[in-house]
């Protein structure tokens, strides 16, 4: 995600840490049509709005993602887990008003996939018919 790609959302989201008390975190995220890129909040209590957002952003790109799953619906809040292609899982929530960013993710996953297989698809198509022909084309 080097180059300044297309955002479709850019948002507050809560993200389960990984060390031993699992601690629910704020991050800001933005989705576009690559990836999801995270960035901390730096600064204020843990229920405040975030005063100031950290420079370092964690990147998810969806060539790495394999699927956005189990989502659990539970005091106004949607859980959901992000499945990478390591077999890591990141685990969200988020408000549950609205629009959720489950399935915000799970879409734009889903069309990076299918151009992924469309333009497999055309290299295939592409390939096989320029080893069919030899040049010599017969006339019929």
């Amino acid at each position: 995600m080097s180059l300044p790609a297309k955002v479709s959302r850019d948002g507050l989201l809560e993200k389960r840490s990984g060390g031993l008390l699992q601690l629910w975190k704020k991050k800001r995220c933005v989705l576009t049509e690559e990836g999801l890129r995270l960035q901390r909040c730096k600064g204020g209590p843990p229920d405040a709005p975030c005063a100031a957002w950290g420079s370092r952003a964690k990147e998810l790109p969806f060539d790495g993602m394999v699927t956005v799953d189990c989502v659990e619906y539970k005091r106004g809040l949607v859980y959901f887990t992000v499945v990478m292609a390591t077999g890591e899982e990141i685990d969200f929530r988020c408000p549950q008003d609205g629009t959720a960013w489950n399935a915000e993710i799970a879409l734009a996953l889903v069309r990076f996939k299918n151009l992924q297989a469309v333009q497999t698809g055309r290299k295939r198509l592409l390939s096989t018919a320029h080893l069919g022909s030899t040049g010599d084309e017969e006339k019929l």
